[in-house]
């Protein structure tokens, strides 16, 4: 789908702390998806500190984030489970592209997901660090193929996961 500019351009300086109200996104002339270099290097470094690539990103955690970026955020089919199921991590690459933005923020403002995601984190982040996150996410473009579904307690996953401890589910 070819966008408009959304808003007006704002050239802001990729500085701590990231200050910028409203950057315009676009896509070129086939198509594909663009933001402002600052705005997509500024959801690089929140992907990265924020600890997304911890679980949506395979082998992230356990090679010491020696994955290529071309990697990054395809989900995961390593499960969580614990009293509340199993949950996996979900390819935000692929979950992005049926986002505009401004859904993302109202998103991500809102969401509670069962653990281990903490959407918490997503609440306490601006309206601006959201804005990156998805400008970098959608910068990577659509890859890979959507994480397994949850499963209630009272299914078992198949391996790989990781169980929290609790009750088992019976």
């Amino acid at each position: 789908m070819n966008r408009k500019f959304m808003a007006t351009v704002v050239i802001a300086s990729f500085a701590l702390p990231f200050t910028s109200t409203v950057v315009a996104e676009t896509t070129n002339a086939k198509g594909a998806f663009q933001a402002p270099p600052a705005s997509i290097e500024r959801g690089k470094y929140l992907v990265k500190v924020a600890g997304c690539n911890d679980c949506h990103t395979p082998g992230y955690a356990l090679s010491g984030g020696k994955v290529p970026e071309a990697q990054w955020l395809i989900g995961d089919k390593l499960g969580w489970r614990g009293p509340w199921g199993t949950t996996y991590a979900v390819n935000l690459r692929l979950y992005m592209q049926k986002l505009s933005e401004a859904q993302w923020v109202k998103t991500a403002k809102s969401i509670e997901t069962r653990p281990p995601m903490p959407w918490f984190a997503l609440h306490a982040m601006t309206d601006a660090d959201l804005r990156a996150l998805y400008r970098f996410v959608r910068h990577l473009g659509p890859a890979g193929s959507e994480a397994p579904a949850y499963l209630p307690p009272d299914k078992e996953p198949k391996p790989p996961y990781v169980q929290f401890p609790g009750p088992p589910p019976k």
